[in-house]
């Protein structure tokens, strides 16, 4: 866990009942303060949104070690590639659509290329920016991250995982994109909960179907699968928190358990979790498959929970595509 101790973890899971509604953005502030008391060498960099992102805690902490680069991406981007070469670990962060699309060039040449240490810690990603729109809302960051060489991406379900997995990418050699969102969403995981890159969690066995989900369509995922049970169908829940290094064996054994797999992400379908998946199934177990995330168009302006339902993101369409699969798999389950 790079550092951060029981009792901080119990504080911080305390803080954030199983439950309850709190913003991932709101766990990321409040760890940049903690993490920066442990570790002299954070510093924080961001492009004029502190106060949205919450990287404004750290700058009232620790002013001397917070650097706001104004309206200007690249130039942050290219800041933080160069306090991780000067042994610094700077954690720069923006929005998610400016992280990974104004800043691209500069995360790819200048953090990514060399292998530099910048935990990328974007905000305000997917669908559910809501009402700022399609300009605003990024559908295509996971996608663009995954395909950097060397970069891990991480999509926390919850504020408890956004909290640990802080700490695990300071911990962690190498660049990062840690990717959250605007809203508060429901908490899933309690004191308990350890976060591993690279590892998936099951939250709920099942041997009729499997969702994999990552961000705050976990939360959605389980309410599926309790649906699912109330009519006779027995969902595996897997949080597919790290979306690179993904977690090959799980999403194989899922497979192999249930003979069908849907993933669910406030992502396009193209390139992001539900991509990542179908690579691995069609390269090690063949399994039928329906991804449920943004199809090939952009968002626009609307309520959060009114996108989801317009794009075919919300619970009834998880449970939907569950069943539509299950169908599809024809008694495709491993023996045993």
């Amino acid at each position: 866990m790079g550092g951060v101790g029981a009792k901080a973890l119990a504080a911080a899971a305390a803080a954030w009942p199983v439950g309850s509604k709190v913003a991932c953005r709101d766990a990321y502030g409040r760890a940049l303060v903690e993490l920066g008391r442990e570790n002299p060498a954070v510093v924080v960099l961001d492009a004029d949104l502190s106060a949205s992102t919450k990287t404004v805690e750290f700058a009232r902490a620790f002013p001397e070690r917070f650097f706001n680069a104004g309206i200007a991406e690249q130039n942050m981007m290219g800041l933080a590639a160069g306090l991780a070469a000067a042994g610094k670990v700077p954690f720069a962060s923006t929005f998610a659509v400016f992280a990974s699309g104004r800043a691209f060039d500069q995360v790819r040449m200048s953090i990514a290329y060399p292998g530099l240490g910048v935990k990328i810690v974007a905000t305000h990603g997917g669908l559910t920016v809501g009402e700022d729109g399609a300009s605003h809302q990024a559908l295509e960051d996971l996608a663009l991250m995954r395909a950097l060489p060397g970069m891990t991406v991480i999509v926390p379900a919850d504020a408890v995982e956004t909290y640990q997995a802080v700490w695990a990418v300071a911990a962690r050699p190498g660049p990062a994109y840690v990717r959250v969102g605007r809203s508060a969403v429901p908490v899933v995981f309690g004191a308990d909960y350890r976060f591993e890159v690279g590892r998936m969690a099951v939250l709920r066995q099942g041997r009729d179907v499997a969702i994999i989900a990552c961000g705050h369509m976990v939360a959605l995922g389980l309410e599926a699968a309790a649906e699912l049970a109330r009519r006779g169908v027995e969902a595996m829940v897997l949080n597919a928190s790290t979306i690179k290094p993904l977690d090959r064996e799980a999403v194989v054994a899922a497979a192999r358990a249930t003979g069908a797999v849907v993933t669910a992400e406030d992502h396009s379908v193209v390139g992001g979790l539900g991509g990542a998946v179908a690579e691995v199934l069609g390269e090690e177990w063949p399994t039928p498959l329906i991804r449920v995330g943004v199809g090939d168009r952009f968002g626009e302006s609307g309520p959060p929970a009114g996108l989801l339902e317009a794009y075919g993101m919300a619970v009834r369409h998880i449970v939907e595509a569950a069943v539509r699969v299950k169908g599809r798999a024809g008694g495709r389950r491993a023996p045993g």
